[in-house]
């Protein structure tokens, strides 16, 4: 059985707000100007697409569970099966006015390829994902000395689809070695509201249950 096969597991549960929506993904719209064309990247079953669409956006999906596919298509989005590490090299340069990898970076095997073509595609990207460097998963590894588990990450190490978990600092350091630029960055709590916007990044490390990223490419 291949993994496109698999039931489709989503990378992150994350908590939903009072109006439907959960927050990361409020905040991704809000960084997309209306009538964009868009490409999200592991859109799961289309929540952020459906978002979108109420924007006048024109969007785009990519997912590899088969599962998901057919939830979005059910929902009437454009949405094809493929992989983020193997299918963004088909897509032409400079393709969409914006790339959108969300909750899908950790999932991926070449994070940074994925980052340099979502960037190539895109004339802007926007990456959202759960911050490893939270004082839950902290405190989890030194008390118990196990892989941590939240409610937004509760999958078992031997059980998840995430395999290159990273802190925001990390992610901070990636888009320096690429030459990205940073043209937004805020860190969500467990709530999906954001953090202070004037705090240190050791900060946003500690405290921050994900991040979400508005990058674009440096000349």
């Amino acid at each position: 059985m291949t993994i496109q096969d698999q039931a489709f597991k989503p990378t992150a549960v994350l908590p939903v707000t009072e109006n439907g929506y959960r927050g990361d993904h409020l905040l991704v719209a809000q960084m997309v100007e209306p009538g964009s064309r868009v490409l999200d990247v592991g859109c799961g079953e289309g929540d952020l697409l459906r978002l979108l669409e109420t924007r006048g956006v024109d969007g785009r999906g990519i997912e590899l569970s088969r599962e998901g596919v057919n939830h979005c298509v059910a929902k009437g989005l454009a949405v094809v099966q493929g992989d983020a590490d193997t299918d963004l090299i088909n897509y032409p340069d400079d393709a969409f006015d914006y790339v959108i990898l969300s909750q899908t970076l950790q999932a991926t095997r070449q994070p940074r390829v994925v980052l340099e073509n979502l960037l190539r595609i895109g004339r802007s990207a926007i990456v959202s994902f759960p911050n490893f460097g939270h004082w839950k998963m902290r405190l989890q590894l030194l008390v118990k000395g196990q892989m941590p588990r939240t409610d937004n990450l509760p999958a078992t190490w031997y059980d998840t689809p995430n395999i290159h978990f990273c802190t925001i600092k990390d992610f901070v350091q990636l888009c320096d070695e690429i030459n990205v630029k940073m043209e937004r960055a805020v860190a969500l709590d467990l709530y999906g509201r954001p953090l202070r916007l004037n705090a240190p990044w050791w900060f946003w490390n500690m405290f921050g249950e994900q991040g979400v990223f508005l990058l674009t490419r440096r000349d």
